[in-house]
């Protein structure tokens, strides 16, 4: 247990570090709210929204506003510190591995998980839409019921 503590303290001290230099990179001021918000983005081990950030670093900045939380989020998405995650009829969620991967969204408790597969990964993008658009990326985002909640159903 030890171990796995210290592992995911020096993980977390290499992802803020590489923050710190994207954002010197970029030319984004390091303040200490942009660390909280990263540092709750990256240790919340899920997808979440700017509510859930902003309810966690209102702890430590309590004079903070979401809308704050929110452009900031949404700033590290356009830099490449996270990614945005948007579901039809959801709030935007943000994700901090930026390794390639997709997405599935629980319809019924709204819960994302990251999953990844080769046969999606090399989905070719249709002529058509080639000749007519600059593709950037390919995101799989598939919905239905997680376990959990099929289970639930299934009673």
């Amino acid at each position: 247990m030890k171990k796995y503590a210290s592992e995911q303290r020096q993980n977390l001290e290499e992802r803020l570090q590489e923050f710190k230099e994207t954002c010197r990179e970029r030319g984004l001021k390091i303040t200490p709210q942009r660390v909280a918000i990263y540092r709750e983005l990256i240790s919340s081990g899920e997808h979440p929204s700017a509510i859930a950030v902003y309810q966690r670093v209102s702890h430590y900045f309590p004079s903070i506003s979401l809308a704050t939380v929110s452009n900031t989020l949404l700033t590290f998405g356009k830099i490449g510190l996270a990614n945005v995650v948007e579901f039809s009829g959801d709030p935007k969620r943000f994700d901090p591995n930026l390794q390639l991967h997709h997405h599935f969204r629980c319809t019924e408790c709204g819960k994302i998980v990251d999953f990844c597969s080769d046969s999606y990964d090399a989905l070719e993008v249709p002529p058509d839409i080639k000749k007519r658009f600059l593709v950037f990326q390919k995101k799989v985002h598939l919905e239905g019921l997680c376990d959990t909640c099929a289970a639930k159903r299934a009673r």
